[in-house]
């Protein structure tokens, strides 16, 4: 073991999905280093424990996975499972965590951000349970970055990341193991496989799938192709890459526009999906249906009773605040509770693992469930094909009676990034200032009813986070909110949420920004925000 003597690295706090910055900031001399340093301080002593390292591929993820094995042989843990070629999914590395019962690990991501020696990188520490690091134990990592003077690491040989077994690295056991059989064999538990194998065989039925050069590629094809039988193909772009290929590993209508297009052909696909960098988050559409993910949350909530894992009923359903309330009445129809939660998987970590909820997500393509601990995309695909095959419908036929008996919420997210932080920053703030004065004023067509800086106490623990986005409530139950994105790396994200509920299902079939153009108008009235940061318009509409 080498003791290496360091100085603090500023701002290495970790965000709603860990800490991330440009590649070139995690190749600093000690930056990666004194951050799991950090980790593994406030882990205690760290002998007799299992940890579980694996990453999405991108670039400097096999670089960074070698000094983590180093560190922790240093730091005494008694054995480390690694991903083969260093890939795991995050919803399979939290597989992996609960199934082996590690006492955590470090997932290496910048999910949906671009790779590449320019791009992104990330790093975030998931606890036993599976789960994103919650808020006590991110601020409890940053205070011991910010006091960290050395840091422990050994000079034992790199690991063969390539090949599958167990080696000794000093008195560590380090196993390389495959990355995609744990993962693959719980959703065969979870969904009815065969009924899902006689889908994909109907003549009549064909799918793609985008694995945008990423880590889902290798367990779509596993699963798809090869447990499930759909023909050789089905899963496009399925190999990992760290740049992944020059593509934004981001699942939406922009970045998956060779999708799209495919579903749009003169021969559409009757499915199309699509997952992100690490596996995490999902797209799905049908033919001729974008399918939203407040939509999904909501329609996957109301049809859990034909899939095996949910057949006994859920204990109730949770979603992100800024997500559209779709799911909200799925869950009043069915008696079943309905949380509202931050922007953040780990937020739901503690009602997941009391029991509170079965099924829950996040607006920001994020859908999940009990059986791990992170959102799942490929999960979250495989439960419509379930829902497919058991109702013997078209994903758009699926959509269209679930509007009429639920009514449709109409939902959209504008985002302006790479925004300058100064100008980003007042204009939120500026509305904040505002919130107590807003209620009764008319912006456009619509009156002001109600306005509030969200804030959230865990039913569970008791913890309390404040801050966690504007809302704005108008007279015709339409909501925005606005808050600032912590995913970039480069300037601010100013992301806005428009949603709207449609009961008559005469005034449902009309696109989302037209439906919901009065209170976009109004937002903007009331904000002056396109004016105030220098935009004409979103970059990204979702």
């Amino acid at each position: 073991m080498k003791t290496i003597k360091t100085q603090p690295w500023p701002g290495q706090k970790p965000g709603t999905s860990g800490l991330r910055k440009k590649v070139a900031v995690f190749q600093q001399p000690n930056y990666l280093e004194n951050f799991v340093q950090s980790v593994f301080n406030i882990l205690g002593d760290c002998s007799g424990r299992r940890l579980v390292v694996g990453g999405d591929g991108r670039f400097f993820n096999a670089e960074a996975i070698q000094i983590i094995v180093k560190m922790a042989v240093a730091n005494g843990f008694a054995e480390v499972l690694i991903g083969q070629s260093g890939i795991l999914s995050t919803p399979a590395a939290s597989c992996v965590i609960r199934k082996y019962q590690a006492d955590g690990g470090l997932i290496l991501s910048a999910s949906h951000n671009e790779g590449g020696p320019d791009g992104d990188f990330g790093i975030k520490f998931n606890g036993a349970n599976g789960g994103p690091a919650p808020e006590a134990v991110t601020d409890a990592i940053y205070a011991a970055s910010e006091g960290l003077g050395e840091y422990y690491i050994s000079d034992v040989a790199d690991v063969d990341l390539a090949t599958l077994g167990k080696v000794l690295r000093g008195e560590t056991s380090v196993t390389v193991i495959d990355p995609v059989a744990d993962y693959a064999d719980l959703m065969e538990t979870v969904f009815d496989f065969q009924q899902i194998r006689e889908l994909l065989s109907h003549s009549k039925f064909h799918m793609r799938f985008d694995g945008m050069n990423a880590v889902t590629g290798p367990y779509a094809v596993e699963i798809l192709e090869r447990r499930l039988g759909a023909k050789a193909g089905t899963v496009m772009r399925s190999q990992p890459l760290v740049d992944f290929g020059g593509v934004h590993p981001d699942p939406n209508l922009v970045h998956a526009h060779e999708l799209v297009e495919l579903m749009n052909s003169d021969t559409p696909m009757a499915f199309g999906a699509a997952s992100d960098g690490d596996g995490d988050r999902n797209m799905v559409l049908g033919s001729g249906i974008y399918i939203n993910p407040c939509d999904s949350l909501a329609i996957l909530t109301a049809n859990a009773h034909l899939v095996p894992g949910y057949r006994d009923g859920l204990s109730g359903v949770a979603r992100s605040m800024p997500t559209g309330r779709a799911v909200d009445v799925v869950a009043k129809t069915l008696g079943i509770p309905c949380f509202e939660t931050p922007t953040g998987w780990k937020f739901f970590g503690n009602l997941l693992d009391a029991g509170k909820i079965t099924l829950c997500g996040e607006e920001s393509f994020g859908t999940g469930s009990d059986h791990v601990r992170e959102k799942d995309g490929l999960w979250a695909v495989l439960f419509w094909l379930n829902v497919i095959a058991a109702r013997g419908q078209s994903a758009k036929a699926i959509v269209r009676e679930h509007w009429l008996k639920f009514g449709r919420t109409y939902f959209t997210r504008h985002d302006y990034e790479a925004v300058d932080v100064e100008a980003a920053t007042d204009v939120v703030e500026g509305l904040r200032s505002r919130l107590g004065d807003l209620t009764g004023q008319v912006f456009g067509e619509m009156t002001v009813t109600a306005a509030d800086d969200f804030s959230y106490v865990d039913s569970i623990d008791g913890s309390e986070s404040s801050h966690q986005g504007l809302r704005v409530f108008f007279d015709n139950g339409a909501r925005a909110v606005m808050r600032l994105s912590g995913t970039g790396t480069a300037g601010a994200t100013v992301r806005v949420y428009f949603d709207c509920h449609q009961p008559d299902p005469a005034r449902q079939g009309a696109d989302a920004q037209r439906a919901l153009a009065p209170v976009i108008a109004a937002f903007e009235s009331m904000t002056g925000l396109c004016r105030a940061i220098g935009r004409e318009r979103p970059d990204v509409i979702t």
